[in-house]
């Protein structure tokens, strides 16, 4: 039987360290440490036929959350500790948290920048088919990864999952390539908007080096940031609303106009490619498939905004069920729609691949109106701004949570006095994003904002942050398996702990393979793209080593690494 439940005051049993109240610990010389300030910790043991209680936290948890004879906490509540500065709590409602959440997948930039490629060069006709499949793997994801949610309230995110189930070791080391890959998609999302601003400014006779229109982004987003987390949502769901409303406008007029192939919605056709016919080059399903997941990317960040949300055991669950499935079906309609205003598949494919910036416009304007047309060459770059800002926002929470755990400077767990935003770590955000951008405009000029902004900044900065993604997403399949396994025998689930983890793992293991066997093509070409898994693997590693390194020299950093979880929400 499992006997799960939180130890507070007096209650808790000391291990062979000595003991204090509370929940807390002492050394041997009877002090209090790091851990031991803690107001609640989880304890869980599994009860035999004697009635005795066994931990199953890998080494004999007693009822204070620690293990006997120097073993270590599964988690540390942190909410009754003074000495960590927190985020401001219950600053927003689930319409928040899925304003902060799904502008991070931006549904404009996933459809205007994804889907032509996935027409043209993957898996053509069963585009919308493969985003299908997609939206049902990462539903199946959903299952454990909300399961999770309801279990640990923090601001790490992956991080924090993978190292309650993998280890502190893996969870340093995905914590920091988590890291890395959402601080290199703003400034990804930052040559975006420098290439559609500068085509929009042109229109006008307006001429503005695009490092400077991506550095302006950067400035902007730096100082909306700094100020209470309600102002960025609000912000960003302005941005989403809009562009959702234009794109059901625009999906309600093909509609209308009919002439839709049922072929698209075929299962089968989303394994299927295309072969090379008529002057055009030939599908690849890999590709196809691969960009269908990549339009999520942004979703999973719901957990990272716990601490901030009202009742997050609800929130951030109906979030990701809600962001999921809700884009799932978004997705899969829009990517339908412009098939209307081709007379056929191949007409489709040839647009995709000749000119894929007016895939969507070209029937826009001819069937839905100019109007429309002309609003979602404005909205792509506003689209591209929040997109940007979502993910400004998901690295600042990684900041601080590596920061207030002391695996990186301190200074970066700080939150502001008024505010409560994480706005050290923003600002740390905005000077990196900066540097990138300059960066880029140093090492491959500034004269070409088609090859310089859209395919290099943008392109190959938004593929070396999915190699991680879609890489730690899968190891947290298998640490929230592992996890339940180990931890908590009593509260395994077949579908929710069991099956469901294992089906996203494999699933998105795949997904990775086909990635790295279409690199060269992901990357536009550019040689040096096969550089960028091996660069994201060796910051996972470093994360790694330095796990390693603390366990010896530093055991109160060590044990405090991805295990702070906020639960006096």
């Amino acid at each position: 039987m499992s006997d799960t439940r939180e130890q507070t005051g007096a209650g808790s049993d000391g291990d062979a360290a000595g003991s204090t109240g509370a929940g807390g610990r002492t050394d041997a010389g009877g002090r209090p440490d790091a851990l031991g300030s803690t107001g609640t910790q989880d304890s869980t043991g599994t009860q035999d036929s004697t009635g005795t209680q066994d931990s199953t936290d890998g080494g004999g948890q007693g009822r204070g959350g620690v293990t006997a004879r120097g073993g270590l906490a599964e988690s540390v509540d942190v909410s009754q500790r003074q000495d960590v500065q927190k985020l401001r709590k219950n600053a927003v409602g689930l319409f928040g948290v899925l304003f902060l959440t799904v502008t991070g997948a931006a549904p404009i930039s996933a459809m205007l920048f994804n889907t032509p490629i996935a027409v043209g060069f993957g898996n053509g006709i069963g585009t919308p088919a493969g985003f299908m499949f997609a939206a049902v793997i990462l539903v199946i994801f959903s299952v454990g990864y909300t399961t999770m949610a309801r279990k640990k309230t923090t601001a790490g995110g992956f991080y924090s999952y993978i190292s309650h189930g993998l280890g502190r070791e893996i969870g340093m080391g995905t914590g920091f390539g988590s890291l890395l890959a959402y601080s290199v998609f703003e400034a990804s999302l930052c040559g975006g908007f420098a290439y559609f601003a500068d085509l929009k400014l042109a229109q006008f006779g307006v001429h503005i080096a695009w490092p400077w229109l991506a550095l302006a982004m950067v400035a902007i987003i730096s100082a909306l940031a700094y100020f209470d987390i309600h102002l960025s949502s609000m912000v960003l769901g302005a941005g989403l609303i809009t562009e959702v409303v234009i794109l059901l406008i625009f999906d309600g007029a093909m509609f209308a106009h009919g002439g839709l192939p049922l072929a698209a919605l075929n299962p089968v056709n989303a394994f299927k490619g295309f072969p090379a016919a008529r002057g055009l080059a030939a599908g690849a399903v890999g590709i196809g498939l691969f960009f269908a997941f990549w339009s999520w990317v942004g979703f999973e960040s719901a957990p990272n905004y716990g601490e901030e949300s009202m009742d997050p055991k609800k929130i951030v669950p109906r979030a990701l069920y809600i962001s999921v499935i809700g884009l799932g079906v978004f997705y899969t309609m829009t990517s339908w729609a412009p098939f209307a205003g081709y007379p056929g598949t191949h007409a489709a494919v040839a647009q995709a691949q000749t000119n894929a910036a007016q895939y969507y416009l070209t029937p826009a304007n001819a069937i839905a109106g100019r109007w429309v047309g002309s609003l979602l060459s404005y909205l792509i770059i506003t689209g591209s701004f929040a997109c940007g800002m979502a993910f400004h926002n998901t690295t600042s929470r990684y900041f601080y949570a590596l920061g207030r755990e002391g695996l990186l400077p301190r200074a970066l767990g700080k939150t502001h006095n008024r505010w409560k935003s994480p706005h050290i770590a923003s600002f740390t955000q905005s000077v990196i994003a900066a540097l990138i951008v300059i960066g880029f405009a140093v090492f491959v000029g500034s004269n070409d904002p088609s090859t310089q902004a859209y395919l290099q900044l943008y392109g190959l900065m938004a593929v070396m942050g999915v190699i991680v993604i879609l890489s730690v997403q899968a190891l947290v399949s298998l640490s929230i398996l592992v996890y339940f396994e180990r931890r908590h025998p009593g509260e395994v689930h077949w579908w929710k702990t069991r099956l469901a983890p294992a089906i996203s793992f494999v699933s998105q293991v795949l997904v990775v393979v086909v990635l790295f066997k279409n690199i060269l093509f992901l990357g536009s070409g550019y040689h040096y793209a096969i550089w960028l898994g091996p660069i994201d693997l060796v910051v996972v590693l470093l994360g790694v080593g330095g796990a390693f390194y603390l366990k010896t020299r530093n055991r109160e950093k060590y044990e405090s690494a991805g295990r702070l979880i906020n639960e006096g929400l």
